[in-house]
């Protein structure tokens, strides 16, 4: 889906059939792996998380209708960590820094528009 929302647009009631609480939720693995394994915790995935609330915020995206930024336990694409991914799109994403999670929430949260040069190949797991 590549449809942009507005963010004035009120939110859809939760028990209307075919509507979600939320446009867009974004999830980040923040797995730490006790045994050494490498994992999304040990390349900056909270620090992620916490541009993406906050630029989320900032741009008055957050709350109901809109997009929801959440944490997740392991979402097993390892290989590829950090990741977030962002449904309804299933889209997996990966990021260095936060130019690159500033560009997520322009351009995929806040527009739409999937930001090709960050996704996950479909080939990486775990």
């Amino acid at each position: 889906m590549t449809t942009p929302f507005s963010p004035d647009a009120p939110a859809p009631a939760a028990d209307a059939p075919g509507t979600s609480y939320y446009a867009r939720h974004i999830f980040f693995c923040l797995n730490q792996r006790a045994n050494g394994e490498d994992c999304c915790a040990v390349h900056g995935a909270q620090q992620g998380f916490d541009r993406c609330k906050a630029q989320v915020k900032a741009a008055g995206l957050a709350g109901p209708g809109q997009v929801r930024v959440n944490k997740a336990g392991c979402l097993d694409r390892c290989a590829a960590g950090p990741v977030a991914v962002v449904y309804p799109e299933a889209v997996w994403y990966t990021f260095v820094d936060a130019s690159d999670i500033d560009e997520i929430v322009e351009s995929h949260l806040k527009n739409g528009q999937v930001v090709e040069r960050l996704r996950v190949p479909p080939h990486l797991g775990r």
